[in-house]
Parts: structure tokens; C-alpha cells; sequence
């Protein structure tokens, strides 16, 4: 799975942000330092209390004899089969061996971090049942960065992230491997250089450590903090297209958008109109005849406005299932221990399928700009931004590779939520697919950087090379310094690979952005 959360390489003895697991509420944009470092994680007086509580519940409904899913009883379709008090242990180990049966490359370190953290979200809110001693070993992997392996695919986002989540399991009870220092090594080696010993489980503990969204609500996590960079970076070089272009800035006046009412539409129109201002470029051709621009520049903040309208929506959502208790069985203080579904993803994934109609109508608005300077922007430009056209094609194949990426973003944005394959035997008969939702959520954000790398060059080569007389705007200036090293805009024909791919990473590392943040702090969603 490729990410655009800009990862660490420091050591551990880096400084480490701290957070404490409580009852208060976080926001996606919480879990940003997950992404780049290892984090510190301290646990509140009021969580350990609500922990220790609702273990205590759990003893007392098992002392009565009360049968109680996932506890005394078999999993899934086996649930009908009843555990005798002695195995209640093995059960749990049994549970978590057999569901660490993901498939395919490790996820990054930064999503594990933000599994395990969401899980003790959870775990806070004392509705699991678990021992307190359950919520210390996961706090002891966290601070030590001692992550578990987890495979990228595997979960169908319904009984919990099983398989996923089940590999974290394995870890916690000190089997499977491991990943320490970027090294994977096993994990009884890891824990017997940190002097702990592996953990034994109780009654539920292994079913509470599966059964969750966590691992579907950390990708969505991952996608929403990449969306917030895109779309910035989308109406920043949307402007300096409009600029390179001779586009009419007017169209992009607040007091336009403000009787349209799309909060979304009126932060990128305002975000457009401060970038351009003071452009020379843009003054030279205040006066022209030109009545109307093509629709993916004069509709830029239509566009993207629906954009960042829709993005706001699934972070809602996504923050509510930050927030949410993700676990089942469900302990609570009258003494009820009920089964219910909790652990279904359908909110995750629906708020993916959304955010990812959402960054691929980014790429295709950004295609069509990037074909309209291609074609000369109706005869400002050369055709394929040329040096010498027919002798050379400039960035006609640029292009291509754009288009091609945008055509593969539609097709991935067929939702995800509306299919469903019935498991385990048919007791889990309709599942969600929110794994899948955010994964493939984060393949549209990955070629939509490219997309937005490729229209970039383009746009900054018509500024530098065909506007040279004429002062850009600040922003535009201040990209074109940051790119100077990274992109051969006057040489002509050449390799164009690398230069894209350079791009690409200053659009996912942030970097346009903090280039032009003496000048500008651009509206967010």
C-alpha cells in the first residue's frame, strides 16, 4: 500500500509527542505524529477506573453462570457451541492463532501505531471487559515502538478487522513477528530484549483485541490527513494554471461565490484569488475581449469546493468512529453483557467510497486544465508547451501519463460499500469492504499527486518560458525557487520521469505548501 503521510527515519531517541488515552474527544488530524515518529502514550485516572469496572462486570456475569458470546461460547457460526470453564483461556489463544491469516506486504508503521491507540480509545471507555494489565501491554509496545506486522489485506471491515487485528493479537501474546528500529524480528526475541514477558489472556481478551474497526478507521485516518494536503496543494496549482494560462482571475471574487452557499466552493475561491494577487501576468490581460475561460479553470471552486464539501462529510464520520466503542461483546455498568455489531464498518467505508469520488474529481479537473495548456490555451501557448513543436513534443506523453492515471482513479472509484461476500458460514451475511474502501482511497491519492505534479510543470513552464517578461505572483515565485533544482524547464526535450516523480514528492511532503506560507495560509476543509 503506497501512503503520502511523510514518513520518519529518526531514531528512537527522537523528541516523542505525548498523548493521553481518555475520554475526550480526538480528531482525525490527531494522529498526524503517529505517521512520522514513535509517540509516547500515558493512560488517565478516569480510563484505568472504567476499565477496571467493566472487568469486574464480566467476573460477576460469568460467576452467575451467564453464557455470553465469545466468552464461554464458540465464534461466529460456532457460536452455538458451548466452552467448558477450564478451555475459556485456550479459546482466546485458539482465537487469535487462527485469525492471524492475513495476506500480503506489511502496512506501514505509522498505521499500526494508529491501531493500537484506537484501541485503547476503546478500551477507555470501560465497555470491553478486559484487565487493565491487557491496556498496559499495548501502551508497553506503543512507547517502545515495538509494532506488530500486520498484513494489508485480509479484512472484509465486518466482524471487526479480524484477520488484521488478529496479527496484532499474536503479537501482543508474543508470537509472530515484529517490526523494532524498521528491523522485523520475532517477537518473543523483541520482548526478551525489553525484559517483559508474553501476555496470557483472559475471558474475551482475545476477541476484544480482534474485534474492532481499527484497523478499516486508521486507513480512513491516513486517507483524510492526505486529503487535506491534496486539496490545498489542488487550489494552489489550479491557480498558477489560471496564471500561466492568461485566465480570467475575476471569476474567483468572494463576493461570486458568497450567494452560492457551499462553504467548500467559498474557501477554494478565496484560496485561488489570494494566491494570484499581485501577479503581473495576471494584470497584463485584465482588459482583453476573452468573455469566458473552459469550465476546469472558471470552475475551479465549483469543483473543488464539492470537493472539500464531500471531504468534510467523511471526516465527520470518521471522527465519530474515532470516538466511537468498537468492540463486542459489550460490557456496561448495570451489569449487562450484550452481543450487538459494533465492530461493522459500514460507516468507514461508506465515508471512504465518498472521499474517494471526491480526490479523483480532483485528478479529472486537473487532466483537463493540463490538456487545455497542452493545446495552447487557446493560442497563448505553444502546442505540448514545445520549444521548437514537431521538432519536439515537450510534454505530449506527460500527459498521456496523467490521463492514464486519471482514467484508472474513476474506475477505482466504484464504492467499495455496495458489494459484499457473505462469511462464516453465512452468520456474518452481509460485511462492509471498508479495508478495501480506504486502501484503494489511498491509490487514488498516490496517482493523484501525479496527476497534479504532471499539470505543475506544465503550468510553471509556461510562466517561466513564455511570460518571462512579467512578474508572477508571489506563490508562483516561491514554488518556482522550490522546484528550481528539480525540474529543467528550459532544456527542451527530455526524460520527464523523475522530474514528476520529484514533483509529486514536494506535493506529498508538503513542501508547496510551506513554500508559499510566508505569503499565504490557504483555507483548509
Amino acid at each position: 500500500m503506497m501512503g503520502l503521510v511523510k514518513q520518519s527515519s529518526g531514531s528512537l531517541n527522537s523528541p516523542m509527542r505525548t498523548l493521553t488515552v481518555s475520554k475526550k474527544s480526538f480528531h482525525f488530524r490527531d494522529f498526524a505524529p503517529f505517521f512520522r515518529n514513535p509517540i509516547q502514550i500515558r493512560i488517565s485516572k478516569a480510563s484505568k477506573q472504567r476499565i477496571r469496572a467493566s472487568h469486574k462486570t464480566l467476573q460477576n456475569a460469568l460467576s452467575t453462570g451467564e453464557t455470553i458470546y465469545g466468552v464461554n461460547t464458540g465464534f461466529g457460526k460456532l457460536s452455538q457451541i458451548s466452552i467448558d470453564p477450564n478451555q475459556l483461556e485456550k479459546l482466546q489463544i485458539n482465537l487469535v492463532r487462527s485469525h492471524a491469516a492475513g495476506v500480503g506486504k506489511p502496512i506501514s508503521d505509522g498505521l499500526v501505531r494508529s491501531i493500537i491507540f484506537l484501541k485503547l480509545l476503546t478500551y477507555a471507555k470501560g465497555h470491553s471487559g478486559i484487565r487493565f494489565s491487557l491496556a498496559e501491554q499495548l501502551i508497553y509496545f506503543l512507547n517502545h515502538d515495538i509494532l506488530p506486522v500486520i498484513p494489508e489485506k485480509g479484512s472484509v471491515g465486518a466482524s471487526g478487522d479480524l484477520a488484521p487485528l488478529g496479527h496484532m493479537a499474536l503479537a501482543i501474546i508474543g508470537e509472530g513477528e515484529v517490526s523494532v528500529n524498521k528491523r522485523v524480528i520475532k517477537t518473543v526475541t523483541a520482548l526478551k530484549k525489553a525484559g517483559l514477558k508474553s501476555y496470557k489472556l483472559g475471558p474475551k481478551e482475545g476477541l476484544s483485541l480482534i474485534n474492532g474497526t481499527q484497523f478499516s478507521t486508521s486507513i480512513a485516518i491516513q486517507a483524510m490527513l492526505q486529503a487535506e494536503c491534496l486539496a490545498q496543494s489542488a487550489d494552489l496549482i489550479g491557480a498558477i494554471s489560471v496564471e500561466g494560462s492568461l485566465s480570467s482571475r475575476n471569476v474567483f471574487k468572494s463576493s461570486i461565490h458568497a450567494i452560492k452557499n457551499h462553504p467548500g466552493q467559498i474557501q477554494s475561491a478565496k484560496n485561488v484569488w489570494k494566491i494570484l494577487k499581485g501577479s503581473e501576468i495576471v494584470k497584463s490581460h485584465r482588459h482583453c475581449k476573452k468573455v469566458q475561460d473552459p469550465y476546469s479553470f472558471r470552475c475551479i471552486p465549483h469543483v473543488h469546493g464539492a470537493c472539500r464539501d464531500t471531504m468534510t462529510f467523511s471526516g465527520n464520520i470518521i471522527n465519530d468512529e474515532i470516538n466511537s466503542v468498537s468492540d463486542n461483546p459489550l460490557v456496561f455498568a448495570n451489569g449487562e453483557v450484550i452481543s450487538s455489531g459494533h465492530f461493522h464498518g459500514e460507516s468507514v467505508a461508506q465515508a471512504m467510497d465518498m472521499l474517494a469520488i471526491a480526490m479523483s474529481e480532483f485528478g479529472a479537473i486537473s487532466e483537463r486544465r493540463t490538456h487545455y495548456l497542452m493545446k495552447g490555451a487557446d493560442g497563448t501557448l505553444p502546442p505540448f508547451m514545445a520549444k521548437i513543436p514537431g521538432l519536439e513534443t515537450g510534454y505530449m506523453i506527460a500527459h498521456v501519463s496523467a490521463s492514464a492515471l486519471a482514467s484508472e482513479n474513476k474506475t477505482l472509484s466504484h464504492p467499495a460499500s455496495v458489494d459484499s461476500l457473505p462469511t462464516s458460514g453465512g452468520q456474518e451475511d452481509l460485511v462492509s469492504m471498508a479495508p478495501w474502501a480506504g486502501q484503494k482511497t489511498l491509490q487514488i491519492q498516490n496517482n493523484l499527486a501525479t496527476i497534479l505534479a504532471v499539470e505543475l510543470i506544465v503550468a510553471l513552464t509556461a510562466i517561466q518560458e513564455i511570460h518571462t517578461k512579467l512578474k508572477p505572483a508571489k506563490s508562483t515565485q516561491a514554488v518556482l525557487d522550490l522546484l528550481k533544482d528539480s525540474i529543467n524547464i528550459h532544456k527542451g526535450d527530455r526524460p520527464l520521469n523523475k522530474e514528476i516523480e520529484a514533483v509529486k514528492t514536494a506535493i506529498i511532503n508538503g513542501e508547496l505548501l510551506s513554500a508559499i506560507q510566508p505569503f499565504h495560509t490557504l483555507e483548509s476543509f
